[in-house]
């Protein structure tokens, strides 16, 4: 199983950055996941509106997030009918 040092020592050979440049888009790309999860789950819960978390998200987001939900309710039904 490839390592954290492993991953890094690829993407410096493969992108010619440095090893802090990396790092600084690794955090940046894990914040905007973080973040866009955040209110995807605000939308989820009803919090915010659908046009509110389009400000934001990518409708492709907001629509996986509905066929991901949809797909929940229909397990929990089908788990209460046997």
């Amino acid at each position: 199983m490839a390592t954290i040092s492993t991953y890094l020592a690829q993407l410096k050979q493969d992108t010619n950055k440095t090893e802090a440049e990396i790092m600084a888009q690794a955090v940046e790309t894990g914040l905007r996941q973080l973040w866009r999860e955040q209110l995807l789950g605000k939308y989820l819960r009803g919090e915010m509106t659908r046009e509110q978390v389009l400000q934001f998200v990518d409708i492709d987001w907001v629509e996986l997030a509905d066929q991901q939900r949809a797909a929940m309710l229909e397990d929990v039904a089908w788990g209460f009918q046997t």
